[in-house]
C-alpha cells in the first residue's frame, strides 16, 4: 500500500480532530453563530466536556486515535488482546471526557478480563479513529477484519458494525488509488443501512446546516452516517468542509475525522497552519 497516503490519511483525521475541537458538542444554532472563535483557524474548546484542553490539543476521539496509532506503530500488528492493554493502561488516568462507550466497555472488562467485545453504543465516532489499522494490514480481508475487532471492542453495535465495514472499504480503496467518488459508487451497501446511505448520497444539492441539523447532529450512527456522506459528496476542498461541518454543530468531530481520512487518503491540500497549530502529529 502507498505509505504516504496511509500517514496523509491518519494525519488528516487528527487534523480535523483538533480543528473541530473548538466548536465541538455546540448544538444550540444562537450559541453557534455567535461563538467567539476564528472558524478559519484552531481554537481553544467552547464546550464544558472539554475543560483542560487547548487550542491544538485533540478531543477524546483524537486521544484515543494516537492511542491506536503509537501501538501499532510500536508493535508493527494488530492484536486486540495487547490493544485492549494498552487502552487500559491509558484509560486508567486519562484526563478527558470519559464516554458511555468507554464507561461500559470498562464495567464489561471488570465483570470478565478475557472480554474484547465492549459497549453496544451506537455512537459514529469509533470510525474515525481506524486509518492507524493500515499500517498493518496487508490486504483488505485483513484490513477490514481488524476494524471489525477494534470497533467492536467499543462499540459492538450492528448498525456502527455495518457503517464501518462501508467507511473501512472506502478508505481502503482510497488509499489504493480510487477517488473518492468512484469509492462511493462501488461500494457494498447492506441492506440494513442502504436507504441511510442513499438518503446522505441524495442531499449533495441541500443545504449543510439544514442537512445535518435534519438527519441529526448528534453522536448516533443513525443521523450521524447521513451527515458524513452529505460531506462527502457536496465538498472536495478540506477547509471548505471542515468549515462547513465545523458550523452546523453537534458532534461534528466525529463527522469531520471519517471525512478527513478519506481526503487525506485522496491526497486533500490541509491548511498549514492547521497543521502547525496541531499538536502530536
Amino acid at each position: 500500500m502507498n505509505q504516504e497516503s496511509i500517514k496523509n490519511a491518519v494525519e488528516a483525521s487528527l487534523i480535523a480532530d483538533s480543528y473541530l475541537l473548538g466548536s465541538h458538542w455546540i448544538y444550540d444554532e444562537e450559541e453557534l453563530k455567535n461563538l467567539d472563535i476564528d472558524w478559519n483557524e484552531l481554537n481553544a474548546p467552547c464546550a464544558q466536556w472539554h475543560v483542560g484542553k487547548e487550542k491544538g490539543d485533540f478531543t477524546h476521539y483524537g486521544d484515543h486515535t494516537k492511542w491506536l496509532l503509537d501501538y501499532v506503530k510500536e508493535s508493527k500488528t494488530f492484536d486486540i488482546e495487547a490493544y485492549k492493554q494498552v487502552w487500559l493502561k491509558n484509560m486508567k488516568n486519562y484526563k478527558g471526557y470519559i464516554d458511555g462507550a468507554c464507561q461500559e466497555t470498562m464495567q464489561i472488562i471488570q465483570n470478565d478480563a478475557t472480554a474484547v467485545v465492549g459497549s453496544n453504543s451506537h455512537d459514529l465516532s469509533i470510525l474515525g479513529r481506524i486509518s492507524p489499522l493500515l499500517y498493518v494490514s496487508d490486504t483488505k480481508e485483513v484490513f477490514l477484519s481488524n476494524v471489525k475487532s477494534f470497533v467492536s471492542f467499543t462499540h459492538n453495535n450492528k448498525n456502527v458494525l455495518h457503517v464501518s465495514k462501508l467507511f473501512a472499504s472506502m478508505l481502503y480503496d482510497v488509499v489504493n488509488g480510487s477517488s473518492i467518488k468512484d469509492a462511493l459508487s462501488t461500494v457494498t451497501v447492506v441492506k440494513e443501512i442502504r436507504s441511510a446511505f442513499d438518503a446522505g448520497v441524495s442531499s449533495q444539492n441541500q443545504n449543510t446546516f439544514d442537512s445535518i441539523q435534519h438527519f441529526g447532529p448528534s453522536c448516533d450512527v443513525e443521523g450521524g452516517f447521513e451527515g458524513t456522506l452529505h460531506l462527502l459528496v457536496k465538498y472536495d476542498n478540506f477547509k471548505e468542509v471542515m468549515l462547513q461541518n465545523a458550523k452546523a454543530g453537534g458532534d461534528s468531530s466525529s463527522r469531520g475525522m471519517i471525512v478527513a481520512m478519506l481526503m487525506g487518503a485522496e491526497g486533500c491540500s490541509i491548511p498549514p497552519s492547521w497543521r502547525k497549530a496541531t499538536k502530536g502529529i
